[in-house]
């Protein structure tokens, strides 16, 4: 998965990206976006670890993009900035929180250019549609561009009114003709706050938590300083700040979840593995996450639930004798930290 960091100039968001990253902003790559990968540490994989001592620990991980910061003035040419964004699978939007409190009307202000950009790219093609219907053609194709028309027009009409696509309600069908724009209000978001050193323990404002339930805050900039201390006197600022951690890896399982994904579990001496899943994919997109042919070849899943793992010893063994461990088809859903084994054909 591909998350595009998207915000105002000013809002610190290429900060928040070399944060996140540990890649340093490339002023060269600002018009064409720069990608970093993070890990998605997590502490359930961990415990397992500790009881296999595999020879190898990976983690999930999620790809961050970096997009050319909008204008907040002179918003003519927001759309072309948000452009690069239509390859992400997800959108996080940085919200100025070290110099302004507005942040609900940031939001607010920031999915209209979200949104008038959708608009721009929609009706860009509704007249060449349009020309297309006028000149002499089969009848099914005519048909299928009549019904195309209709439902850009549609898409059109309500952009105007103000509804992002994710709020229209598209049939399978409309979204597999509208897939083609990727359209950005259709993408999964979310929303993190670049906090300054100033109010750390102040919760977020209850009207960005209506707009963004999933919201989440750090301070960057005075993390990254802490990071680049001596041990003994970082512990001393962080203790007198009243920080017991950095926020990063928080962040960052929040952000790959706001996107709508799980992970699920490979365990064993070689390797003790988290592989990232949209959620509620089944037991055979599991198997291709981790090798095309499994998915492909895929027979069976044995499955231990994370809690059942957890509660007896993380040993495979003692849950086969408790009948802990099932036998799933193709219809399986993976649940987030489900431990699998995939059984595939040769």
């Amino acid at each position: 998965m591909k998350v595009g960091l998207v915000g105002y100039a000013g809002s610190g968001k290429s900060t928040v990206f070399e944060w996140l990253t540990g890649v340093a902003p490339d002023p060269g790559k600002v018009q064409q976006g720069q990608v970093g990968t993070a890990k998605v540490h997590d502490e359930r994989l961990e415990r397992i670890a500790e009881k296999y001592n595999p020879k190898k620990l990976t983690y999930a991980e999620i790809q961050f993009l970096d997009t050319p910061g909008l204008m907040a003035d002179d918003r003519k040419d927001n759309p072309r900035r948000l452009g690069i964004l239509r390859e992400a699978n997800g959108v996080v939007v940085v919200l100025d929180g070290f110099t302004r409190t507005d942040l609900a009307n940031q939001l607010k202000k920031f999915r209209e250019d979200l949104l008038y950009a959708d608009l721009e790219i929609v009706s860009n093609r509704v007249p060449k549609v349009e020309a297309g219907l006028k000149k002499a053609k089969p009848a099914k194709e005519r048909e299928a561009d009549e019904a195309e028309l209709a439902l850009l027009k549609k898409v059109v009409a309500a952009f105007e009114a103000g509804t992002p696509a994710s709020a229209q309600g598209f049939t399978a069908d409309e979204e597999k003709a509208l897939r083609s724009f990727q359209l950005l209000t259709l993408k999964p978001e979310t929303v993190f706050v670049n906090r300054g050193d100033a109010g750390l323990a102040d919760p977020l404002p209850a009207d960005l938590l209506a707009l963004s339930p999933t919201a989440v805050e750090a301070p960057v900039k005075l993390e990254t300083e802490l990071a680049a201390l001596d041990d003994e006197t970082r512990q001393a600022f962080m203790a007198d700040l009243g920080l017991t951690e950095f926020s990063r890896d928080r962040v960052i399982r929040a952000i790959f979840y706001a996107m709508g994904r799980v992970v699920f579990f490979t365990v064993g001496p070689d390797e003790c593995r988290s592989w990232p899943l949209d959620q509620d994919s089944d037991a055979v997109a599991a198997a291709g996450c981790i090798h095309k042919e499994l998915g492909e070849r895929f027979v069976r899943a044995n499955v231990i639930g994370f809690s059942d793992f957890e509660s007896h010893h993380f040993s495979e063994k003692e849950c086969r004798a408790k009948g802990l461990e099932r036998t799933e088809g193709k219809q399986y859903i993976v649940k987030d930290a489900d431990v699998v084994h995939i059984l595939a054909s040769s």
